[in-house]
């Protein structure tokens, strides 16, 4: 083996892990909400949340990358850590797909249709198809697709290099006898490790060793401790990940670890008595590309179906190593480590939008609620609502723009553009809370009264305006078209009572039945209320429309407006039901 070689096993790496790099990352924007889809199934039992790190992982070839998500999920409290580890073991079975791909480089025949299944034989033909789709296509699902292709054909061109450059070990005496010393479990299982935590990725590391053993001079008693190993060494990224985060993604990352370790120790003892006990012919034979993804899903279904059955008490041991403390921790954030992950780190922003929205609507309902009586303890609490809104739309905004950089699926990109709006209007609905709290406090600090005729047309436009900040919640919430239509004829019927009240406001003042301190109040009151109406109407509309390209809310609404079917209808029920007296 020459420089040469070297440098072709140097190339040949590096192909390897771009490839599998670019081929994991389309794979999940690829994949988008149903990936998101998938992982919400994780709620419902143990064994849904083994399939679901089975199937993610299996999907995206990294078992390091479905725990980073799932440290991110837990540190954002999107997910507990109890389901967090049976998707945590379900991932270290999906993540042995790879090495099964990989294998299918070792086949050897001179039957035309096995040849076939060699990827040399049809990788060529992927990477065309992939840069076809990458060059042709501008809609970026196909331009992934192609990505995958193009992704999976250099991390096989990368596998055959290094094959190709190692070739010349098997007659050097010294590179045998590394593999003979790997032969002591101890050594062979801190080798695979060290390798894989170096690369961070179980896949890349197997990948790497089916590349060494195509040289036939690993047997598969340096194999199989070096595999052991790997499992173990694929805990770094998590752990890493798992830096900053509040203690249950702490925990998360420590139950991937303890899950690998206790496996890697088990099974390295029992291979360690087989060896002295038994001495088994096999351990002496040359490990094929495929034997070694036969032991590699072997050893992680093993360590599946020996802890599983004690996951609950692999909860309580890493929450006695890492203890609850006295101060409560801030839950409300939105982990960076999911912006990898498009769909899942948009799933985690409309959690958080969630609660906003939820602060939003009890703000205001606080607010009209003081108007008529004031309450200080509600004031308070109204200024606060509207202090977190703020920070909640400061950080889904500065969240929202760093995910926009990175390369995101048309649905994405779309649903992103839709909760930046969203942030939009609902930290507008909680000031216009606050203006109408300090009309209130303007009205008890002047000892300001509105007339009886007053209270009751106020009391009916606060009723159309609670049903329509509730319609919009709920039609975002749940995701209900038919309500999410609703808001627009609603939101007609207000502009319309309160341009009613305004006229009738004059009338009194005219009159001598109103003060004019009275009317400024009103005003200010009438013009808070018809926006909030406004912003309900943006929230639905935003849901209506974010299949659209275009993010026209108002052009939409306006093409809605003139309908003359279920608008009319349902414009004629709110105006009915909203009739002023």
């Amino acid at each position: 083996m020459d420089i040469f070689d070297v440098l072709n096993l140097i190339g040949g790496l590096c192909l390897f892990l771009f490839g599998m790099n670019v081929m994991g990352q389309a794979l999940e924007r690829r994949a988008g909400n149903k990936l998101r889809s998938l992982l919400g199934k994780m709620t419902t039992n143990r064994f849904a949340g083994l399939l679901t790190g089975l199937g993610v992982t299996a999907v995206i070839q990294s078992s390091s990358a479905t725990t980073v998500m799932v440290v991110g999920f837990v540190n954002s409290g999107l997910m507990t850590l109890r389901q967090s580890v049976n998707v945590i073991m379900g991932a270290n079975i999906g993540t042995t797909v790879t090495a099964w791909i990989l294998s299918l480089a070792g086949i050897n025949s001179e039957n035309i249709f096995i040849r076939l299944l060699k990827p040399t034989s049809f990788t060529p033909v992927l990477a065309l198809v992939g840069i076809v789709l990458y060059m042709m296509s501008k809609k970026r699902k196909h331009k992934d697709t192609g990505l995958i292709l193009l992704g999976f054909a250099t991390l096989m061109f990368g596998m055959d290099a290094m094959s190709g450059a190692v070739s010349g070990l098997r007659d050097i005496p010294q590179f045998q006898k590394l593999f003979l010393t790997f032969t002591n479990p101890i050594l062979g299982m801190v080798a695979g490790a060290v390798l894989t935590a170096v690369i961070q990725s179980s896949s890349a590391s197997v990948g790497i060793l089916q590349a060494l053993a195509s040289t036939g001079a690993v047997t598969y008693g340096a194999a199989i401790p070096i595999i052991i190993g790997q499992h173990i060494g694929t805990c770094i990224t998590a752990m890493l990940s798992s830096v900053g985060t509040n203690k249950n993604a702490k925990r998360a990352a420590l139950v991937h670890l303890s899950f690998n370790v206790i496996g890697g120790v088990v099974w390295v003892t029992v291979f360690s008595i087989i060896k002295m006990v038994f001495k088994p012919v096999l351990l002496t034979k040359s490990a094929s590309l495929m034997g070694i993804a036969l032991f590699h899903t072997l050893i992680s279904v093993a360590t599946t179906v020996l802890i599983f059955p004690f996951s609950s008490l692999l909860e309580k041991m890493v929450c006695r190593i890492i203890p609850d403390s006295k101060e409560t921790e801030k839950t409300t954030r939105l982990d960076e480590r999911l912006l990898a992950s498009p769909a899942l780190a948009l799933g985690q922003c409309r959690q958080v939008l969630s609660q906003m929205a939820l602060s939003a609507k009890e703000a205001l309902k606080d607010s009209m609620d003081c108007v008529l009586q004031y309450d200080a303890d509600k004031a308070k609490k109204i200024r606060e609502m509207e202090d977190e809104t703020d920070h909640l739309e400061d950080m889904i905004s500065t969240y929202l723009l760093k995910l926009s950089a990175k390369q995101t699926g048309e649905e994405e990109s779309i649903k992103a553009t839709e909760y930046l709006k969203l942030v939009g209007d609902y930290e507008r609905i909680a000031d216009h809370a606050v203006n109408i709290i300090e009309s209130a406090e303007e009205m008890r600090d002047k000892e300001i009264t509105f007339t009886e005729q007053a209270v009751a047309e106020f009391k009916v436009l606060c009723a159309a305006v609670s049903e329509i900040l509730e319609m919009s919640y709920e039609a975002f919430m749940q995701e209900d078209y038919e309500l999410a239509g609703k808001t627009e004829p609603l939101e007609q019927v207000i502009d319309n009572i309160k341009e009613t009240l305004r006229t009738r406001h004059i009338l009194r003042l005219q009159k001598g039945e109103c003060t004019v301190a009275a009317g400024f109040v009103w005003s200010d009151l009438l013009t808070n209320l018809e926006r909030v109406s406004d912003h309900c109407s943006n929230v639905s509309g935003c849901f209506l429309y974010s299949v659209s390209e275009s993010m026209n809310i108002h052009e939409k609404q306006r093409a809605f407006r003139d309908k003359t079917g279920d608008f009319l209808r349902e414009y004629s029920a709110f105006e009915k039901k909203y009739s002023l007296s």
